[in-house]
């Protein structure tokens, strides 16, 4: 337990020097860093942000960090508890938060690690119904499910999987269950869903937003869940408490709810956190 501890701690520290080095080689090429520490699995929508934000701030260089929840928080937390020296306020080497998911920011809200006011909700993940791309007649709603009785629907295990879990819940609320009954094709997985539908095992599927843009090429989204029916997962980014350039944090922040940025974020299968 001691070793692993020890070893979680090491990998947060070899982080934050990692970060503290770019800042340095930033500032030396005239540059100035926005470290950003985030989940790999908001990797592909916060690349997309960092760059365009670059675009239009061309003496900004972003850097994102990536790691697991669990390791995030004890980055931060070791950059709190100055594991790797004494921080001030506006002199740590990271500027902004952004796990995979909600519960996190307010976890680091709770201890003081983030700033009070400063979260901000960038995208949230839909479920979305897919077809194939080269099909030309297809259902245009969830609910038209229940009136096409031989439509055969792919969906992920519902016991497994989260896609499945939600994707129960949005039939439950729209009272579909019973008229899907006997033609929903389960798949292990997001990967198995898409290949029922463009294998035709099956003529629809429901996926992740996210999900689908990746197969952009191949399906075609028809439906979009409405978020007042199943929350979507909302993922959100707040300003590290030891934020070297707080002005620059809220400029990044804000360009996270522009138009351009949720168009972008829309092009990758997201929604707005507060739309639908």
């Amino acid at each position: 337990m001691f070793k692993a501890h020890m070893r979680n701690l090491v990998q947060a520290i070899a982080l934050i020097v990692v970060a503290l080095v770019a800042v340095g080689i930033d500032s030396a090429s005239g540059s100035e860093p926005l470290v950003i520490a985030a989940s790999p699995s908001m990797a592909v929508p916060l690349e997309a942000i960092g760059q365009a934000f670059e675009k239009t701030h061309p003496d900004v260089k972003v850097r994102i960090y990536f790691d697991s929840s669990l390791d995030l928080r004890r980055t931060i937390a070791a950059v709190e508890n100055n594991s790797t020296g004494k921080y001030f306020i506006g002199t740590g080497p990271i500027h902004l938060v952004a796990p995979g998911g909600d519960e996190l920011i307010t976890r680091l809200e709770q201890k003081y690690y983030v700033l009070p006011g400063t979260r901000r909700a960038y995208a949230a993940v839909p479920l979305v119904m897919v077809v194939p791309e080269s099909l030309v007649e297809a259902p245009t709603s969830f609910e038209a499910l229940a009136q096409g009785q031989k439509i055969r629907v792919a969906v992920a295990d519902p016991i497994l999987t989260t896609l499945g879990q939600r994707t129960k819940q949005l039939f439950e609320a729209l009272g579909l269950l019973g008229s899907l009954k006997g033609r929903m094709d389960v798949g292990s997985d997001t990967r198995s869903v898409l290949d029922h539908v463009l294998s035709g095992q099956a003529d629809v599927g429901i996926v992740f937003g996210p999900d689908a843009a990746k197969e952009s090429e191949r399906v075609r989204v028809v439906g979009v869940s409405d978020s007042r029916i199943v929350r979507p997962t909302v993922h959100s980014m707040a300003m590290e408490r030891y934020c070297p350039n707080r002005h620059l944090c809220e400029e990044f922040l804000d360009f996270t709810q522009s138009p351009d940025a949720q168009a972008l974020l829309a092009r990758l299968g997201y929604v707005a956190p507060n739309s639908r």
